[in-house]
């Protein structure tokens, strides 16, 4: 696939002008103050995962109105005192998948927590949360789901779960809750967008890093007007068929919009881009990157798409990581 984006030189200084709400922080400091009513109580339970040099927990915690969300904590064995710890969010349609999905980085002697996610788990990794707040007509996936108002947004009761998966991760006795980093890929960098503007607002000890590959999630309007591809052809679909709907759409997403989390975080950030990517554009990537008030690096790829870096962008990630937990 030719590069179907602006050229690398114009998206490096790709900066478009912001549609955020009025109310946009006074929805998210209610949100986050309403859910602060719901105590986190993690529960970590050891399981033989069959990995001799790991430990493996299944955790639950308290994620948006209580409700349970599972997750993965897997750490070296062998290794004393609290460990710096990987938060991980996943990408769209997936879960924690299995244990053995997530060696890499214990391996390399850090905790990894890996959060399902709510209603997911069905597409390329299982999952085991239930959303317990389904709500509205949507079209297929999870995109429209409850997009009539903000309050009723899928995306929000995903992201106070993920603000919790920090602190719930945290509370674990292995953890070194002053070096704590999140991460993900697509979705899940859309996840740690919100997260890293969100988690500064409410977390006593909030992150030190965020590791942000190909987001989804970021300037979501643009990217509907460039590709056609899922998940943002399903917003397509949508107003297809309700044609009246088309700013309420788009004013509901503008609250969870990635572009408007990245300009209120100042975390160090490490981004990752594909100029081949038809499912998370480069000029969405890049304008969460230009916008973000922190320092941010950015990984490019020419010839990748929506796989990006695979395993060489792994490499990249310990990098990152030693960086930050050992300066």
């Amino acid at each position: 696939m030719p590069h179907f984006d602006l050229p690398l030189p114009k998206l490096q200084g790709y900066r478009p002008e912001r549609d955020e709400p009025a109310d946009y922080d006074a929805f998210w400091d209610r949100t986050l103050a309403e859910q602060r009513a719901h105590a986190l109580a993690p529960v970590f339970e050891k399981i033989d995962a069959g990995y001799s040099q790991l430990v493996t927990e299944d955790a639950t915690f308290a994620g948006f109105d209580g409700q349970p969300v599972k997750a993965w904590l897997l750490r070296p064995r062998h290794v004393d005192g609290p460990l710096p710890t990987v938060v991980t969010y996943i990408g769209y349609g997936g879960g924690r998948g299995l244990p053995g999905e997530w060696t890499g980085l214990p391996s390399a002697g850090y905790a990894h927590f890996v959060m399902d996610l709510r209603g997911q788990g069905s597409g390329h990794r299982t999952g085991d949360t239930a959303d317990g707040a389904l709500t509205g007509p949507h079209h297929g996936g999870f995109m429209t789901l409850g997009i009539g108002t903000p309050d009723t947004y899928y995306y929000r009761r995903l992201f106070v779960d993920a603000v919790h998966a920090v602190e719930a991760a945290q509370a674990h006795p292995a953890v070194d809750a002053s070096r704590t980093i999140i991460s993900g890929g697509s979705q899940g960098g859309g996840i740690t967008l919100a997260v890293a503007a969100l988690a500064q607002r409410v977390n006593d000890t909030p992150p030190i890093g965020a590791i942000v590959d190909v987001p989804f999630l970021a300037h979501m309007r643009h990217a509907t007007e460039i590709v056609d591809t899922a998940p943002y052809s399903e917003l397509v679909s949508y107003l297809r068929t309700r044609r009246n709907d088309v700013d309420a759409v788009f004013r509901t997403l503008s609250y969870f919009d990635g572009v408007n989390f990245a300009a209120r975080s100042t975390m160090p950030a490490m981004f990752s881009v594909g100029l081949l990517d038809d499912v998370c554009p480069p000029s969405c990537v890049f304008a969460a990157h230009n916008h973000y008030a922190g320092p941010a690096s950015m990984k490019v790829y020419p010839y990748n798409g929506h796989e990006q870096g695979g395993a060489f962008q792994d490499v990249e990630h310990l990098r990152f990581i030693r960086g930050l937990v050992s300066g």
